[in-house]
């Protein structure tokens, strides 16, 4: 790609996001984007003697947070809380919080205190409302979030934002005060069928900076047609057509 049409392609997905757009080789973006991210960190610090990271779940953000964990941060004044969770015990496999303990909270992280979801680890957990309602009451006890790391699967789903959720509305009502909330998937993926906790869009908006890394022909397809407007198809689109906060996409060129 030369440097006019990496400058074109920038100003184009700029003018319909109208959001901050850094395109970045696939080389360096984990190393980047961490450092912005500590950065971001450092600043809340320094300002409210604390900071609060929300950080997404699945496979696509190991390595940023392998990269993460490594930033020379005081990483003992930083909260560290989930977007969404899986209804599984915290050491089940599929769990994000065993995913975050794993992969963010070792080397330097390591002094991050950890808000997870779902705290309990045997096999017969409470019911979906009642770890939404707990987890609620965590995050409001954590904090404002100061940085929160979003994914996006090629459906447009973003948290746990699924487009066939059957409470979706709720999820995307901008007057929902809870800042956890169970989600109810009619067709949850072949590769984690599980039941779904989420952070609501009301709660994401709540953050003061919010972070976007895409990779992949799919998936940036799928981002042009959420840029077209709001619409609940492609729940990414919400958090894109909003002004509450600002979000950054990061994308590799």
């Amino acid at each position: 790609m030369s440097a006019g049409t990496s400058a074109a392609n920038t100003a184009q997905l700029e003018l319909l996001a109208r959001r901050i757009v850094h395109m970045i080789p696939s080389a360096s973006i984990n190393a980047e984007l961490a450092q912005d991210i500590a950065q971001r960190l450092d600043a809340a610090i320094a300002e409210r003697g604390f900071a609060v990271l929300s950080v997404s779940g699945g496979k696509s953000p190991i390595p940023l947070f392998e990269a993460l964990r490594r930033e020379p941060l005081d990483w003992s004044k930083v909260r560290v809380t989930l977007v969404d969770e899986r209804c599984v015990p915290c050491t089940h496999p599929d769990s994000n919080a065993l995913l975050v303990r794993t992969h963010l909270l070792q080397e330097n992280a390591s002094a991050a205190s950890f808000v997870p979801m779902v705290e309990q680890a045997a096999e017969a957990l409470p019911a979906p409302a009642v770890l939404a309602q707990a987890a609620s009451l965590a995050l409001q006890a954590a904090g404002r979030t100061d940085m929160l790391v979003l994914g996006m699967g090629a459906d447009g789903h973003t948290a746990s934002l699924f487009p066939d959720a059957l409470n979706l509305a709720d999820a995307l009502d901008l007057n929902n005060p809870q800042a956890c909330m169970a989600i109810e998937l009619a067709n949850p993926p072949a590769n984690a069928p599980f039941q779904r906790l989420t952070q609501p869009l009301a709660q994401l908006l709540r953050a003061r900076h919010i972070v976007l890394p895409l990779s992949g022909a799919d998936k940036l397809a799928t981002l042009r047609l959420a840029q077209q407007g709001i619409n609940p198809t492609y729940p990414i689109s919400c958090v894109l057509h909003q002004t509450e906060t600002p979000v950054a996409l990061w994308i590799t060129s």
